[in-house]
């Protein structure tokens, strides 16, 4: 069963992520040959304030 993790910054509409993780199943499927109900995907929120890239926070970065 294929499970994807996946993090990135708080702020997306439901909506959003809905289509998201319908496109992503969806994909899944075609290359994988599995079925939709094999698929889990775990979104994780994070505060731009808890992830830095480069030794800079992004809630700092312009």
């Amino acid at each position: 069963m294929p499970t994807f993790h996946v993090e990135m910054f708080e702020g997306r509409t439901v909506e959003q992520k809905r289509k998201f993780v319908e496109a992503v199943t969806r994909v899944t499927c075609e290359t994988l040959g599995c079925s939709v109900s094999a698929v889990d995907i775990i979104i994780t929120d994070i505060k731009r304030e808890n992830w830095a890239t480069g030794g800079e926070l992004w809630i700092d970065k312009k």
